[in-house]
């Protein structure tokens, strides 16, 4: 599908990079035309993520090959003729979606365009402040759309700077060191996955369909072909040791993104110090970057060994349920337990793609999206509370349910939502990601429910402490939540009641994908179990 001549993927990706460039050119001292023109940018971007909801084919299959994929754009983007004994260099300009993609597309337009309207307040620096977020926005969008390992692996990287930055200059007293220990657990995850990535690029290699040539590629789809890769390179053949040290030199990369445990400590320390819009970004869809990863290229390009450590990636599932839960509990500072509420919601991702199984994988890339509503509802909720009283402790507040009923409400269905309430979404994700789960390892499924109690424990002890009891004197005459709040937060919590009583149309978006990639380990369990 084109626009003007230009692939629609094209325009959602770089829509923001033109934003940013526009949002440069401004006059500084016009805040509220900076503001408008990046709200607009990310409308645009949102309604073109409606479209594409709209025009996706529910029934195409096919995991590793082009005809599974929709929206394609492919181009010849760099080529460099044989060096010596390097030989040809072809990189494309390769994009294209998926049903587990799609979802994360749609869910990273919503975040941004979110996000702009949280960032109202900001003063400091706006044209930089605004530029930087549509350059995060782009970064994002381009990981979920890249089916060219190269352009993945940029996209990645340019994700990297602007959010260093914004938490940087725009977050709070220990901004610095908490961007610097983002940067390093960061990129210290992406220097493994580039080792990975440039061990895939000289094991496939494809015939050039110009010339006959066989060379090396950095496409995505060929290196989830097995036929690709030469019996005598560093990962060919299967269950080698090359093939389990890239899977975890891969996994690690991911896992630092999730966070799973134990890459986890640079989280709390980058949510507690950056602003409101930033936290909403980074937990509604950086953190879904590492799992979606793992699905995208440690289980599509390494079956065997994803099957090999099906068990540890599952127990890594389950550590970080109950731990991030128990540390959520004994937090007094209101976003601190959410971002630690975060990597126990995350870990419920893990453990149902780690079941490996249809059911399993629904509920996980269900609760990828879902989180990202939530968390998002969460965080923004924190800042409302925030802007108003100038301090995070639970333990300061008390009795607001009189003073602030709107916010009251809100708050309850996001904290209901959370801790996986029928009739919510959260609850439906969580079922299908405990259902795969107990069908390939029940003694770590059962154990894991221990998360679900813990959740519940923490969040209705944090209304307790929020919204009971006596009101203080000096929070009597706190105003309720406004109308820009709740034009961010009201959407957010309709697709939460919705999705929780009727998920058909998200389970329908990614069936056929999710089936096709459980076929990779399991063939007799690839199709028919949820789908048409």
């Amino acid at each position: 599908m084109q626009l003007l001549g230009i692939g629609i993927l094209s325009w959602i990706t770089f829509l923001p990079v033109a934003g940013m460039i526009l949002i440069l050119l401004l006059p500084k001292d016009n805040k509220n035309l900076v503001r408008w023109s990046a709200a607009a940018i990310t409308g645009l971007q949102l309604l073109l993520a409606v479209v594409i909801f709209m025009k996706f084919d529910r029934s195409l299959t096919g995991i590793n090959t082009e005809a599974g994929f929709q929206f394609l754009e492919k181009a010849r983007w760099i080529d460099i003729p044989a060096l010596s004994w390097f030989g040809r260099i072809q990189i494309d300009y390769f994009l294209g979606i998926d049903g587990i993609s799609v979802l994360m597309v749609i869910l990273t337009a919503l975040i941004s365009f979110i996000a702009v309207f949280s960032s109202w307040g900001i003063e400091k620096s706006l044209k930089g402040y605004f530029a930087l977020l549509l350059l995060l926005d782009a970064g994002m969008m381009g990981v979920f759309v890249s089916l060219d390992f190269f352009l993945f692996y940029v996209f990645w990287e340019v994700m990297l700077l602007p959010m260093y930055f914004l938490i940087g200059i725009w977050g709070g007293p220990r901004r610095e060191y908490a961007a610097i220990k983002f940067f390093l657990y960061t990129l210290f995850g992406s220097v493994l996955m580039l080792l990975a990535v440039i061990a895939l690029y000289f094991s496939v290699s494809i015939a050039d369909p110009s010339t006959g040539e066989h060379v090396h590629t950095f496409n995505m789809l060929a290196m989830m072909n097995p036929s690709n890769y030469a019996a005598d390179s560093i990962l060919g053949g299967i269950n080698t040791s090359m093939r389990y040290l890239a899977f975890v030199a891969l996994f690690i990369g991911f896992a630092i993104k999730v966070p799973i445990f134990p890459f986890h400590t640079w989280l709390p320390d980058a949510h507690v110090e950056a602003p409101t819009a930033i936290s909403v970004v980074l937990a509604g869809v950086l953190l879904k970057m590492g799992t979606y990863g793992i699905l995208r290229v440690c289980y599509s390009m390494f079956p065997d060994a994803s099957a090999h450590y099906q068990i540890p990636i599952a127990i890594l599932g389950f550590i970080s349920i109950v731990y991030g839960a128990l540390v959520a509990m004994a937090q007094t500072d209101f976003k601190k337990l959410i971002a630690y509420s975060s990597i126990s919601h995350m870990g419920v991702v893990v453990l149902g793609i780690a079941a490996q199984n249809t059911q399993g994988i629904i509920g996980g890339v269900m609760q990828m999206f879902n989180h990202g509503t939530i968390t998002a509802m969460l965080f923004l909720i924190v800042g409302v509370i925030y802007d108003r009283a100038h301090t995070r402790g639970l333990n300061d507040f008390g009795g607001l349910m009189n003073q602030m009923p709107k916010y009251a409400g809100i708050m309850t269905i996001a904290f209901f939502a959370a801790l996986g309430l029928p009739g919510l979404s959260g609850f439906i994700s969580e079922m299908f990601s405990f259902l795969g789960a107990f069908q390939a390892f029940r003694g770590i499924a059962i154990a894991a429910t221990i998360g679900i109690v813990l959740t519940a424990a923490y969040m209705l002890w944090t209304l307790q402490r929020l919204f009971l009891g006596t009101l203080p004197d000096k929070w009597k005459t706190l105003p309720d939540i406004n109308g820009r709040e709740l034009f961010m937060l009201v959407p957010l919590a309709v697709i939460v009641i919705f999705l929780g009583l009727y998920p058909a149309p998200m389970i329908d978006l990614m069936s056929s994908s999710v089936n096709t990639l459980v076929g990779v380990f399991k063939p007799e369990l690839g199709a028919g179990l949820i789908g048409h």
